[in-house]
């Protein structure tokens, strides 16, 4: 009877992507970028929302990273929240309480926003055009799941519950996309340029 064999190494193909060590650290210490931007926020009286900058750092960390990455990146940085590191916002509970109070919404949004800025940034080629039409969509995912958290939590009407998640924050957010698309666009030329220029 003939026996039926195979090659081991047949199976590596079906195995899960290695990911560097350097891309791992990457992603550990980008945690601490959201984390610092996290408090970098100003409360508003009439919205339980606060302004800040964590907004940036996930559409940043988007562009920069790959989908996979991104979304790992920011799933790591809710985890490293909910289990009481200090890296949500000062102006809330933390812990597990940040994630299930009225800015829970944003918080879950940002590794689906950060993987789907990484998406459109790379299928638009890395160009500007395309990290701002990336940046713009993820931020407007992340109001959008934001309000939506918030509007279930409260039970409010939609005009007030607009007025409250996203009316405050759509200035501030276009400006952080701005700036998020440029500062991938300046760090693609500048890599371009490195691996063009001879040694």
């Amino acid at each position: 009877m003939e026996e039926i064999g195979y090659k081991q190494d047949s199976y590596r193909v079906l195995s899960e992507p290695r990911v560097g060590w350097r891309i791992r650290g990457a992603v550990v210490l980008a945690t601490g970028l959201v984390a610092l931007c996290a408090h970098i926020a100003v409360p508003l009286g009439f919205t339980p929302i606060p302004v800040t900058m964590q907004t940036f750092a996930v559409l940043l960390l988007g562009l920069l990273f790959g989908p996979g990455a991104a979304f790992f990146c920011l799933a790591l940085y809710l985890v490293e929240g909910v289990v009481g590191l200090p890296v949500f916002t000062p102006h809330g509970p933390g812990g597990l309480a940040q994630l299930l109070g009225p800015s829970g919404g944003y918080l879950l949004a940002y590794p689906f926003a950060a993987a789907l800025a990484s998406v459109l940034y790379r299928r638009g080629h890395r160009r500007f055009l395309a990290a701002l039409a990336g940046a713009s969509l993820a931020s407007l995912l992340i109001l959008a799941v934001g309000a939506t958290w918030l509007g279930v939590l409260t039970h409010a009407k939609f005009s007030l519950v607009f007025a409250q998640s996203v009316a405050p924050f759509l200035a501030g957010d276009a400006v952080k996309v701005l700036a998020a698309a440029a500062c991938a666009s300046t760090l693609e030329s500048f890599s371009n340029t490195a691996r063009t220029q001879p040694l």
